[in-house]
């Protein structure tokens, strides 16, 4: 790292190298926090947190006992071990709270001051942060169980949300009405993703075990349907033609250039695609274990190079390398079977909720044996030798290399 910020001070390296190389060397040394606890608020499982993007301070969580907590992530107390604090609970006390289920939670892109949650009460639900009320609803015919909103766009305002329904329904937060549906698949739609990269893209997963990306401008069908054979009929059967995975697809995620999509089944693999023409990368993760019914929330690291993705599996959270399919480590601390993960692009944290009803925070841990083996490798690339393990090993090249 020394070597970086010489070559950084003397103009002689892009100052992107850098925090790419220390973004990397910190996701790789995530450990479970011991000094940081999060407020055990939820009575049952959590299904779902996200961290909003404006401060990277507060996060949400909504659990299946139909709660919906707002964190507050920051430390202000001073000292080393400290609990992140629940700010506020929409409880059981409440009027308004989710008869059932909470399936997801989302803070609004661009402002803490709204956030949407969606249940197995057939709602979903528009809140206002400093009121802790509705202020729209949304009434569906089945159990809710994903919605997404879009987190560049600027044209619209529209909620994605998959259903037990096959039709895909696309909410207006603008109007308060749902002005569009996507026809298509055949089952309940478990996942809906929109396009970091282009607003009018959304990717769309179904228990029909096919996965269709969509420009929502159109009114003549899907762009395409994901083929986990790319097109080769001779090694899919008649029932697996056109198809993502070959049982329930129920996990969606861009990268976060958006040029990748990822997808998780109940067939135990993970997959993935380019987004732009929907080819399979035929790269190999192994046996992902999914035995979820429901949505699986995982989430991809942004700022590395190489990326990493970070998939619960079983009680543990698996950690692969995003291209080549390694497994570089499993994250253990959880009691019970983990249900979601969120990675804070801002400090390379990784925060998990599970069955245990526990969230919990993993953070990037420099071990002394790290530093030294650092100290070691500076010294050997300046005699031209390299040790440096390939998952350090920095992949963006200048125009200069």
């Amino acid at each position: 790292m020394l070597g970086f910020l010489t070559a950084r001070q003397a103009g002689l390296d892009d100052p992107l190298r850098l925090r790419r190389a220390e973004a990397t060397r910190r996701v790789l040394c995530l450990k479970l926090n011991p000094d940081r606890d999060v407020d055990r608020i939820h009575g049952n499982g959590i299904n779902t947190i996200d961290i909003e993007a404006v401060e990277g301070r507060y996060m949400l969580s909504g659990g299946a006992d139909g709660v919906i907590v707002i964190y507050d992530l920051e430390n202000f107390s001073g000292k080393l071990q400290y609990t992140c604090k629940a700010v506020c609970t929409v409880g059981r006390s409440s009027r308004y709270v989710h008869k059932f289920s909470v399936e997801t939670v989302q803070w609004y892109p661009y402002d803490t001051g709204m956030f949407v949650s969606s249940s197995f009460d057939k709602t979903m639900k528009v809140w206002d942060t400093e009121t802790l009320k509705p202020a729209e609803v949304f009434d569906f015919e089945g159990n809710v169980y994903n919605h997404h909103l879009s987190p560049i766009a600027r044209k619209h305002g529209l909620i994605a949300v998959g259903t037990k329904n096959p039709k895909v329904q696309l909410c207006d937060l603008k109007s308060g009405s749902r002005i569009q549906v996507l026809q298509g698949h055949r089952a309940e739609v478990l996942s809906v993703r929109w396009s970091p990269r282009y607003e009018y893209i959304l990717a769309t997963a179904s228990a029909d075990s096919k996965v269709k990306v969509w420009d929502v401008r159109r009114a003549s069908g899907s762009l395409f349907t994901l083929d986990q054979h790319n097109g080769d009929k001779s090694k899919a059967s008649s029932e697996a033609v056109n198809t993502a995975h070959n049982g329930r697809v129920n996990g969606l995620c861009f990268t976060g250039d958006g040029l990748y999509l990822l997808t998780t089944g109940t067939d135990d693999r993970m997959r993935l695609w380019n987004s732009a023409t929907g080819e399979n990368t035929l790269v190999n993760y192994g046996k992902v274990c999914n035995e979820s019914r429901k949505r699986l929330q995982f989430t991809v690291s942004r700022g590395c190079s190489p990326e990493f993705v970070f998939v619960p599996c079983g009680s543990s959270v698996a950690v692969y390398a995003l291209h080549t399919g390694e497994l570089v480590t499993m994250l253990r601390g959880h009691y019970n079977n983990v249900d979601c993960c969120e990675f804070h692009p801002d400090y390379q944290e990784l925060y998990s909720g599970g069955k245990d009803c526990n969230i919990l925070a993993w953070v990037p841990v420099l071990r002394a044996a790290d530093v030294e083996e650092e100290s070691n490798r500076e010294n050997k690339g300046a005699t031209g030798q390299s040790t440096v393990n390939p998952a350090f090993q920095d992949a963006w090249s200048s125009d200069e290399d």
